[in-house]
């Protein structure tokens, strides 16, 4: 198999043939491991990116118009699968990484009555919001992991308008506790 090209191994991967399939792997498993390496991922995050890339290979071996070129095409989809996971990583808000002050009194009865009181300030003032600062905000609050893209479908504005509509919102919804009255030792 070492004296085949990488088009003659692609086809005969492409028509079933296990061994072609194993030997582009030995060939080029340590370009993709590179690749994902380079990136400074985890072992972990690697093997991942290494595992989605032949996969993806798999997928589409056959769309593939210059085969002796694969190992630019493995190493350009490695890298974008390095890109998904480290762009998927920012997203991400490790706990580790947090330091969780608590006093003793955040946990008495009297602060949880008011944090009960605050909280119903606070949706007394959410429920005067309009149905799309309320979907907006309530979206953002509750499902953190949609992008802007998909915030903007959900709500019906422009992609380019949540982060302004976001900020009208809370400006709205600071406005009308202020109108309700909430006590500066409830907010607090």
């Amino acid at each position: 198999m070492d004296a085949l090209s990488t088009t003659d191994l692609l086809r005969d991967a492409l028509a079933g043939e296990q061994t072609a399939w194993r030997e582009l792997v030995g060939r080029y498993a340590p370009l993709v491991w590179q690749v994902a390496r380079a990136h400074r991922l985890s072992p972990a995050d690697a093997a991942d990116v290494s595992q989605n890339t032949w996969i993806t290979l798999a997928e589409k071996a056959g769309t593939i118009r210059t085969p002796e070129r694969l190992g630019a095409w493995l190493a350009t989809t490695a890298r974008r699968e390095c890109l998904r996971v480290l762009g998927a990583r920012t997203r991400e808000i490790s706990t580790d990484q947090v330091e969780w002050i608590a006093r003793q009194d955040d946990y008495g009865p009297e602060a949880a009555v008011l944090r009960s009181d605050r909280d119903d300030f606070l949706w007394r003032a959410f429920e005067q919001l309009s149905q799309r600062c309320r979907s907006l905000l309530g979206l953002m609050a509750f499902a953190p992991e949609l992008s802007y893209a998909q915030l903007a479908k959900a709500v019906g504005v422009a992609g380019t308008s949540v982060s302004t509509t976001r900020a009208r919102c809370l400006d709205v919804l600071r406005r009308k506790l202020a109108i309700i009255g909430l006590p500066d030792e409830v907010a607090g």
